[in-house]
């Protein structure tokens, strides 16, 4: 890895914690530039090392700001955590491109319902989403986010604050802490079957710590109604990207 290699991936990895603590998609940026230096094979695990070290990072931010709903959310890890691991082992048997596909359309409607119902991302309300609909929607999570992972953020994020009636806020919190939760696994799984590349993965988890303490810290200051149009042009940028690739 030369230092330039270097250069590209702690600041590639800074955008990517940004925009991942915030919404979703960072993965977007930083799986083409692993694709370059080790392949897309290795690049899906070895991006899983920095995604861990994003999303520690925002856990912090986030609870100085008292902001991670940790009662409401405990009842999500289990369904995620063994999604997850269901799905990063699929991931080490086939191939994501049907599912990047399907995914590019989640995400136009994800844009489409922060658009067109704001009020439902900004204002905190009761969970909509119960037993047995809420362990089944987030081990359909999981298994995305264990399988693919670019994304997922935007299927946690509606899964917590239009099923779970959380607010952008609460729900990016908590968001992060789901992923922390089932990233452990995922990795244990891609470096079993020999597709993590730790040096490389360690040098990105630089810039993404980074850019998700940032955005963590951005996120209590100026609350859910301004994260409403970050994710909005997230959305729509990385279902583009899905649809094109």
């Amino acid at each position: 890895m030369s230092a330039l290699d270097a250069v590209i991936l702690i600041f590639g990895g800074a955008a990517a914690g940004f925009i991942n603590t915030l919404a979703g998609g960072g993965s977007a940026i930083t799986i083409p530039i692993l694709n370059e230096m080790v392949g897309i094979t290795t690049a899906n695990g070895t991006n899983r090392i920095a995604i861990l070290a994003a999303n520690m990072g925002a856990i912090v931010g986030f609870q100085r700001g008292d902001a991670v709903p940790w009662k409401r959310l405990a009842p999500l890890v289990p369904p995620t955590v063994v999604g997850a691991a269901v799905g990063a082992w699929a991931a080490t048997e086939t191939s994501p491109d049907v599912l990047r596909k399907v995914f590019g359309a989640v995400l136009l409607l994800v844009a489409l319902s922060v658009v067109a119902r704001p009020s439902r991302w900004v204002e905190e309300r009761d969970a909509s989403l119960h037993e047995p609909w809420r362990f089944l929607a987030f081990f359909a999570i999981g298994f995305y986010g264990g399988f693919v992972q670019a994304g997922v953020g935007f299927l946690l994020l509606a899964g917590l604050v239009l099923g779970g009636g959380l607010t952008l806020v609460t729900g990016n919190a908590a968001k992060v802490v789901l992923i922390s939760a089932y990233t452990p696994v995922a990795l244990l799984l891609f470096a079993r079957a020999a597709q993590v590349d730790w040096t490389v993965g360690a040098v990105l988890a630089i810039g993404q710590l980074s850019g998700a303490w940032i955005a963590a810290k951005l996120a209590i200051a100026r609350g859910a109604a301004w994260i409403r149009w970050v994710l909005v042009a997230a959305a729509i940028v990385a279902a583009v990207r899905l649809f094109t690739a």
